[in-house]
């Protein structure tokens, strides 16, 4: 049975995850109705993606989706789940350029999304803004390995840290991460061994997607998972959960059967006027046609 979340989880949760031993399950979530199934299902963190460009828009790559959308959508997400941890990712484009423009965009997202921290894909140029960021209380997550984001430079989905120099650098990097003040980092797509020596260079959480068993949670995109992507593949990583399709294309098949055959609407599915005022129409509509 289901574990309803019974209190706010925060990160100081994913830190007391990273002491104990324990491991914390994060999903993608784009929406409130999904996000209340979510929170009553017990999973006590929610990243609201900018993966939303690809299953929520049909977009190829991440690189479309715009900054009021991922407000918006964070915002419905957290009234969806009031409990969970949420984490709004700040899209391509949102965070780059200058300290001062990426600062604005993320204080607009955290003010207007109630979010508890931001996610950034970053680079060696984002380590002053994370610091700023970190500075003015914000909790970020930086994102390492695979960074959708920078698709067109690596030429596409490849994982990364194949070899021991690049591993290195994702090693660097998540310490100058650290170093700035960044809360947590999520990594992407690499070789176990990069994670795990990740999680042993850095003292704060390390949420893993597709990268290895060592980290102190795991982040997945959930459509992936329970069969509403499109496409006929997937990430090697993402764990089969189910599948939600086929039942609900069942669903809007049958619906569409009951329009096409008159079984719908049925006599229970129409409200009905009160005798006397539906004699009064009658009457109406026959004056009417004198």
């Amino acid at each position: 049975m289901p574990t309803p979340l019974s209190r706010k989880v925060t990160i100081g949760d994913l830190r007391a995850a990273r002491k104990s031993g324990d491991k914390v399950a994060m999903l993608t979530c784009y929406d409130f109705s999904t996000a209340r199934l979510m929170q009553a299902a017990g999973v006590p963190a929610l990243l609201v993606g900018d993966s939303a460009a690809n299953v929520i828009l049909g977009h190829p790559t991440t690189l479309p989706v715009s900054l009021p959308f991922m407000i918006e959508i964070t915002a419905a997400v957290r009234r969806g789940a009031p409990l969970a941890l949420v984490v709004a990712d700040m899209p391509f484009g949102s965070y780059q350029g200058s300290v001062a423009r990426g600062t604005r965009n993320v204080f607009r997202m955290v003010k207007q999304s109630a979010c508890d921290c931001v996610k950034l894909e970053a680079a060696e140029s984002q380590l002053p803004l994370v610091r700023e960021l970190a500075d003015a209380g914000v909790a970020v997550i930086a994102h390492l390995g695979l960074r959708p984001q920078s698709v067109g430079v690596v030429g596409g989905y490849r994982y990364q840290g194949r070899t021991a120099a690049e591993a290195r650098q994702i090693v660097e990097l998540s310490q100058g991460m650290e170093a700035a003040g960044a809360a947590a980092l999520l990594l992407e797509a690499v070789p176990a061994e990069v994670g795990q020596a990740v999680v042993q260079a850095v003292g704060v959480p390390v949420i893993g997607c597709g990268a290895g068993p060592h980290c102190h949670g795991s982040v997945i995109v959930a459509h992936d998972a329970i069969g509403l992507s499109a496409g006929p593949s997937k990430p090697r990583f993402v764990p089969d959960l189910g599948d939600l399709a086929a039942p609900a294309i069942a669903c809007f098949a049958d619906y569409a059967d009951a329009v096409r055959t008159g079984r719908y609407p049925a006599p229970e599915h129409q409200y009905a006027m009160a005798d006397g005022e539906r004699q009064k129409l009658l009457a109406a509509l026959e004056r009417l046609q004198v």
